[in-house]
């Protein structure tokens, strides 16, 4: 993507080496999100998926915390709903974002992502700070952080469809015991749990993180790598393999016929990096999406 573009409030955007770093930059504040800055958030990981020398792209905080939640601040800063009738229960005009949860909002654009996502939780994460990062595929974590899930506690209930999303990676049980506790986790627990994959002392967080995406940059074909994410993702939801088997038939057929294959095959044989030539933006099979959209 060419241009240049200035970077939403309270955020930082950097590109190098096809790594994308999305950097929440409140820290007088934890980087608590306001409906602003999540719009911002929405905006920048548009421009990571469209740019087609982006790979991948990492999400972090700055200062000593990664985000405190949801700024609560009255007026329109806050991220709770801008927009509410006198009947909550009317039917709502779903195009309309300000009646709608922004954290659901921020959820649903990284889930329909092609490019991976790296959280960095470089310290605390409460409430949509931590429900935010759960469509992410990777959550690396300094040992510094903590992730604190409040909603039972502030008379609201869970938000960012971490509903759907929490259980399917920690499983239902402790998922159901975060969520009606208004649970305080440990790094440790976080780890033990699967909500994180590592854990790093603060000042090797960002190159691990780092290490990750330059292995995708590096090894992996950018149009497999968006299929078999959303097929992943996509799969947690389904009733039955068959589901899978038949959307696999369809990538596979058409990746059969890459170039990206044939590079492939011949960077192996020939022992060397591969240079996979296929995009995202131009060679994607016709099958895909395969989803009719969500709202």
């Amino acid at each position: 993507m060419t241009g240049t573009f200035p970077d939403p409030q309270h955020l930082r955007y950097d590109v190098d080496g096809g790594v994308a770093t999305i950097t929440l930059d409140r820290p007088d504040r934890l980087n608590a999100m306001s409906r602003a800055m999540g719009a911002g958030l929405v905006e920048l990981i548009d421009r990571a998926d469209r740019d087609g020398d982006v790979r991948a792209m990492i999400l972090t905080g700055a200062g000593r915390a990664f985000c405190a939640g949801a700024d609560l601040t009255p007026g329109d800063a806050a991220i709770g709903n801008s927009v509410a009738g006198p009947d909550p229960t009317a039917d709502l005009d779903w195009t309309d974002p300000r009646v709608r949860d922004f954290g659901g909002i921020i959820t649903l654009r990284m889930f329909e992502c092609q490019k991976p996502v790296i959280i960095a939780f470089n310290g605390p994460a409460a409430g949509v700070g931590a429900t935010l990062a759960l469509a992410a595929d990777f959550r690396l974590a300094s040992t510094t952080a903590r992730f604190v899930f409040p909603f039972v506690r502030r008379g609201i209930v869970p938000e960012s469809a971490s509903s759907w999303f929490l259980s399917r990676i920690v499983g239902l049980s402790r998922a159901i015991e975060w969520l009606l506790l208004g649970a305080s986790v440990s790094a440790e627990e976080a780890l033990s749990a699967g909500l994180v994959r590592s854990l790093h002392a603060p000042e090797a967080l960002m190159p691990a993180a780092r290490a990750i995406a330059e292995q995708i940059v590096a090894q992996t074909s950018p149009v497999s790598v968006a299929l078999t994410r959303q097929l992943v993702w996509r799969m947690a939801g389904e009733p039955h393999p068959v589901v899978a088997h038949r959307l696999e038939t369809l990538a596979l057929r058409s990746r059969f016929q890459s170039n990206d294959l044939r590079e492939g095959v011949a960077s192996f044989l020939e022992k060397r990096t591969p240079v996979f030539p296929d995009k995202t933006e131009n060679d994607m099979p016709e099958s895909y999406p395969w989803w009719p959209p969500a709202l």
